[in-house]
């Protein structure tokens, strides 16, 4: 039975497979699934995704209870989990569909994101300005079967182990009191 007081936040901080293993630890999220928002293309593929072209971000879509974790309390781990001050990258991921995004599904979310984006700027907490697009959501398309609890399945996976492993122990260590028990 769908608990219909959720709300979604669906988010591009790169690959996706990052921000799921992030946000799968977080009290208050009921559920995260890996796919592709923001193309012209429908039901696009992984490969066809990777190759630009599509106009699709990796993204993931977030199921959250708002009394348990906030949109606002969403974007601030969103934020402080991956680099939203380089356009169409993360790391050594290049591409727009490593954008960093925030696809709002509502105007509260729209004046949520566009508020967090600029308290953070203006805390000078990067170097450089926020890029992250903020977009109207229209479609959101699953990824395939073997991109859903990636890093979960296969954590001894080279890019798991190099890229994302650090970023969830970072994640860990600052937001500890927000995990999951």
């Amino acid at each position: 039975m769908e608990n219909s007081k959720l709300e979604t936040a669906t988010l591009g901080g790169g690959c996706f497979w990052c921000t799921e293993a992030v946000f799968d630890a977080l009290k208050g999220v009921e559920e995260v699934v890996s796919g592709y928002s923001g193309g012209h293309v429908e039901d696009p593929s992984y490969q066809e995704v990777c190759t630009g072209s599509t106009g699709h971000a990796e993204v993931i879509q977030v199921r959250f209870d708002p009394e348990v974790i906030s949109f606002k309390e969403v974007l601030q781990i969103f934020f402080a989990t991956h680099d939203p001050t380089t356009l169409n990258r993360q790391g050594n991921d290049v591409g727009t569909q490593y954008r960093s995004v925030v696809f709002y599904h509502s105007d509260d979310q729209k004046n949520a994101a566009e508020q967090v984006i600029e308290a953070i700027d203006n805390e000078g907490i990067y170097d450089d300005p926020i890029v992250t697009e903020v977009a109207e959501f229209s479609k959101f398309y699953p990824a395939e079967d073997y991109h859903q609890e990636y890093f979960e399945n296969n954590p001894n996976q080279p890019y798991c182990t190099a890229v994302v492993a650090p970023k969830v122990a970072k994640f860990r260590k600052i937001f500890f009191d927000r995990l999951k028990k």
